[in-house]
């Protein structure tokens, strides 16, 4: 089975178990990672915003106009950045590192 390593806040690396075709959103949920995809991965928010380390960005599949827009509202935003919910596990993205943002904005929140 593939891995994943998440860079979680603190600075902590977890290597885990990350099924194929799963969202990197859903493997973090199934790990207990401190990601909250407020939308639950319908493409309406940004809480799932991470940044993936520039050796794996430029193997995924360029980032939709809809997740261009949704970026947009990310906190800590960088040349890397992408939605969790957005990247689906793959066997050529066995080792995907990706870091988790210093914090979140949640637009959907009033």
């Amino acid at each position: 089975m593939p891995k994943m390593v998440f860079i979680e806040r603190d600075g902590t690396r977890r290597e885990v178990d990350a099924p194929l075709g799963l969202s990197v959103l859903e493997i973090a949920h199934r790990h207990g990672i401190d990601i909250e995809g407020a939308c639950e991965g319908s493409l309406a928010c940004s809480t799932c915003h991470v940044i993936v380390e520039k050796k794996w960005f430029d193997m995924l599949e360029p980032p939709t106009e809809d997740e261009e827009d949704m970026l947009d509202l990310a906190f800590g935003l960088e040349e890397t950045s992408r939605l969790g919910c957005q990247i689906v596990m793959t066997e050529e993205l066995d080792g995907l590192t990706v870091r988790l943002p210093k914090a979140t904005r949640n637009a959907m929140k009033s």
